[in-house]
């Protein structure tokens, strides 16, 4: 659920997450910009830090360590998901709850999308 409350929008995504393969995940870490990959080490992502100079300090050590053109390992724990969707639905918020409401929906990743509207 993607909502945007100050324009009374929202988009809803159903559908299956799985995690990328090591292959793809080091090849899009490549891609990265560089100060974007050291960042990407200097950072155990969500965990708790006990200030910005920590972290800063640790960035400067791995930029030290892998100067500009330097090749940065893609760091284990980096990766992403794939979203495989079945769903969207795109809601636009109106007066007296009449909402626009339109669902996209396929049957198979290979389908087209069928647009559906919903009452509100």
């Amino acid at each position: 659920l993607f909502p945007w409350h100050p324009l009374a929008r929202q988009v809803i995504v159903t559908g299956t997450a799985a995690r990328v393969g090591r292959e793809e995940t080091v090849a899009y870490f490549r891609v990265r910009p560089h100060g974007s990959q050291l960042g990407a080490w200097a950072s155990e992502q969500s965990a708790v830090i006990g200030s910005r100079e920590e972290l800063v300090r640790h960035y400067e050590e791995l930029a030290a360590r892998y100067p500009e053109g330097e090749k940065v390992p893609a760091p284990p724990q980096w990766g992403g998901f794939l979203v495989v969707p079945d769903t969207i639905e795109f809601w636009q918020g109106r007066e007296n709850r009449l909402h626009d409401r339109l669902r996209y929906v396929r049957d198979s990743p290979a389908a087209e999308w069928r647009v559906e509207r919903l009452c509100p």
